[in-house]
């Protein structure tokens, strides 16, 4: 097994700085130090870098993030993406700081804009986060249509990596970019196309299907079930 691969690249350096900083607070405490220990271990966990199997029917919309669907809502997106004036569904994905933070592309495609924001940092749960936050949006073009994906920073991220330009060939699955530390994920597609997935459900990045361009099978609707 390669290590190297068991979490994102620039999660190492983090790892490595909690554990010095452990290491210095044990010298004083044990107790500190036991703290700072656990601490260590959360930060490689939250880098980790885990497989994930896509599925590749063409028209399948994947999730490209790890994360409960907070919201689905339908809007015209920002003027910025030049979508035009039709209305497009916006599905919001949050995550925790437990949850895999790489990001993943959700369609293949052609990159036709990368567009960064700095921004505010407030709870990525809330919906002013995706007009107030920092954010790194792409558009990009399919054969079934254009689309759309937004990393915003939330209440503790403060840094967004995003791997790909403009103009680049990408594929569904595909990791592109990651978010530290807490923050949401918003994917933009058509009115006509309805969601598979409803607010509540939770999904995984490159395998949880969030739409599909080729099916006219009606938006998905759900309800909680109570633990027995």
């Amino acid at each position: 097994m390669n290590i190297t691969k068991l979490i994102h690249p620039e999660g190492w350096r983090f790892v490595a700085i909690f554990a010095a900083i452990s290491i210095l607070i044990s010298l004083a405490s044990q107790f500190g130090g036991w703290i700072g220990a656990i601490l260590t271990v959360w930060c490689f966990y939250f880098f980790r870098n885990p497989k994930r199997t896509t599925p590749l029917r063409p028209g399948l919309v994947v999730s490209p993030a790890d994360g409960k669907i907070v919201m689905i809502k339908e809007m015209v997106p920002p003027a910025e993406f030049e979508l035009g004036t039709e209305m497009f569904t916006r599905i919001s994905i949050f995550l925790n700081v437990f949850d895999v933070h790489i990001n993943r592309i959700p369609m293949d495609g052609l990159v036709k804009k990368v567009i960064y924001h700095p921004g505010r940092f407030f709870n990525a749960s809330l919906d002013k986060a995706s007009e107030h936050n920092e954010r790194n949006s792409i558009v990009m073009t399919t054969t079934f249509g254009d689309l759309a994906f937004v990393q915003i920073a939330g209440l503790i991220a403060r840094r967004i990596r995003c791997d790909v330009n403009t103009g680049d060939d990408v594929i569904a699955g595909s990791q592109y970019g990651l978010i530290r530390f807490g923050s949401r994920m918003d994917v933009f597609i058509p009115k006509s196309i309805n969601p598979l997935v409803c607010v509540g459900q939770r999904v995984i990045a490159g395998e949880s299907i969030l739409a599909d361009f080729t099916s006219d099978e009606p938006a998905r609707q759900g309800h909680i079930v109570e633990a027995i």
